[in-house]
């Protein structure tokens, strides 16, 4: 059985579960008070709405919301082979417990990827409406948002990969729930101490906590700096997705 073969019978177990809505329930939230707490200051002179809205929703959803909506299905994503013993049968398939994990994995990567694309289409219709409300005439700076989402899908990589490596070290979604509950809360106490380098569930809020200095600075240079953290990330996003996929299923072929 080859990896895209695979991908699709994985795709097609979680085709008819509850992930589609539940992406939509973090975006939605946010994007919505994040607009409206900031829709009683505009006037028809306000610059910058467009920078201000985002910054103010993405800052709560990308510390908190976004992870927490990744932690959750992580849990629906594994739960699929631990109801009626699914993990042995799969594992009884002609096909490498390592090639599974990483197909699972890239099922995880898809609904990230799905959940950014609902932020951005879900924050430019407020902010249309926000922006005719109160007269504004900014243009949409659609370079500037699908750069910054690009940001937070790509610096959510490694978070995303450590929870999905806990939710396969620890298989009662109890355990696994509350040890990557216990691993966020933390994110933006850490963001602001030289350790968020190595502590990735704190990447995209620390990412959207300078893409708001350099708007309240008005910094040409940018407060994110790609060195050391881009060959940082990547090591530990290497080292959990490896912990991730030789693990999986390794109890349950003893």
């Amino acid at each position: 059985m080859s990896f895209w073969e695979l991908l699709k019978i994985e795709f097609k177990k979680v085709k008819h579960g509850k992930i589609v809505p539940l992406i939509f329930v973090a975006p939605l939230l946010v994007v919505v008070s994040g607009v409206v707490n900031l829709q009683s200051y505009f006037t028809p002179e306000y610059t910058n709405a467009w920078a201000a809205m985002f910054i103010q929703s993405a800052l709560v959803y990308a510390y908190y919301l976004l992870p927490l909506s990744m932690i959750v299905v992580c849990v629906m994503i594994a739960g699929r082979e631990t109801q009626n013993n699914g993990i042995l049968k799969m594992l009884a398939l002609p096909v490498s417990r390592y090639t599974l994990s990483a197909a699972k994995f890239c099922v995880l990567l898809f609904y990230l990827f799905m959940e950014m694309i609902v932020f951005l289409i879900m924050f430019v219709i407020a902010g249309f409406i926000a922006t005719n409300t109160a007269g504004i005439t900014e243009a949409l700076p659609i370079m500037y948002l699908l750069k910054w989402c690009a940001g937070l899908f790509l610096t959510m990589l490694p978070s995303v990969a450590a929870m999905w490596a806990i939710t396969v070290l620890f298989e009662k979604p109890l355990l696994s729930v509350g040890l990557n509950l216990l691993l966020v809360i933390p994110g933006v106490l850490v963001a602001n101490t030289p350790l968020w380098i190595v502590y990735p569930y704190c990447y995209s809020g620390y990412l959207v906590s300078c893409s708001l200095h350099d708007f309240t600075t008005e910094s040409v240079s940018g407060a994110f700096e790609l060195f050391p953290f881009l060959p940082c990330a990547a090591l530990i996003f290497a080292l959990v997705l490896m912990v991730a996929v030789t693990q999986f299923g390794k109890k349950e072929m003893r």
